[in-house]
């Protein structure tokens, strides 16, 4: 009997142990986001003012319970407009996974971005979680994003190109799960004018970017989501693998930064992967 009691015993305290783990990684994914800031210098036009522009990235809000909720989000909102950025930029993903508590079509999942406030308005892109198909239903159909951002005043971006001041905007469309039109979109930027910034979802469109001045601001990989003690990030949905996991990337004269964003896919969990915004300021040269 007493070795049954601590054979009982030993199996409880390991289910608490594994109950109380998970109920860490829950609340580490239902943190307020860290905010991370870069500096980026860029050629703004001849026309422009010679003043430094502000950019708050949000990517990959997956609005869905535990770890999200239309209360965080708002939240959230109120957390970068404190930041005073003159841009926002939306990197995607907004569709959330089904984990059981909570899930949101997608109007709901985008509700919260009417309460951002910028000078410079804001600017989005989708992500794979959004594209509608058959195996996703919750999704938007491309022309119904476009309407619902509109309706907020939120100008979406598929394969195009817009003016921010002194910024060229261009946003492409999901590289993963859609065709992105990348030529057309520099060409777009070109003709706008200003100091390219180019919004994609993923991180995998950076290698194939020409080697010119430019800053790509993407989300998707989630930072790895789980990251390993003493081993790092060790997946992340890309084909280049864990080469564009996280942070700040330089190639040649090009610049990446890879948000690890708010939410989670999978499993409600984040390790060593905290979710964050970005603020960027671009500086003219």
């Amino acid at each position: 009997m007493r070795v049954g009691r601590k054979v009982w015993l030993t199996l409880l305290a390991l289910l608490l142990l594994a109950l109380g783990f998970a109920a860490w990684l829950i609340f580490n994914a239902s943190a307020m986001p860290v905010v991370r800031r870069a500096e980026v210098v860029l050629p703004f036009p001849a026309d422009a003012p010679r003043k430094p522009v502000t950019v708050a990235l949000l990517t990959d809000t997956h609005l869905s319970g535990p770890d999200n909720s239309p209360a965080r989000m708002a939240r959230i909102v109120a957390q970068i407009n404190a930041l005073k950025p003159d841009l926002i930029l939306l990197g995607g993903d907004y569709i959330g996974d089904n984990k059981g508590l909570g899930s949101y079509d997608g109007r709901v999942s985008i509700a919260a971005f009417a309460g951002l406030r910028a000078p410079l308005g804001v600017v989005a892109v989708l992500g794979n979680h959004d594209s509608r198909s058959r195996q996703n239903q919750v999704a938007l159909s491309a022309p119904d994003w476009q309407i619902a951002f509109a309706r907020m005043g939120i100008t979406l971006l598929q394969n195009g190109a817009v003016r921010r001041g002194p910024i060229a905007v261009g946003g492409i469309k999901d590289i993963y799960t859609r065709r992105i039109d990348l030529p057309g979109t520099l060409a777009a930027m070109r003709w706008v004018g200003g100091a390219p910034v180019l919004l994609s979802h993923g991180p995998d469109v950076f290698p194939l970017l020409p080697d010119a001045p430019a800053l790509v601001l993407v989300g998707h990989t989630h930072c790895g989501q789980m990251a390993l003690p003493f081993v790092g990030i060790t997946y992340v949905p890309s084909k280049y693998g864990t080469r564009y996991a996280c942070g700040l990337y330089r190639e040649g004269n090009k610049t990446m930064i890879v948000a690890g964003g708010v939410g989670t896919s999978g499993l409600p969990f984040r390790m060593l992967a905290p979710p964050d915004i970005w603020l960027v300021t671009i500086r003219p040269e």
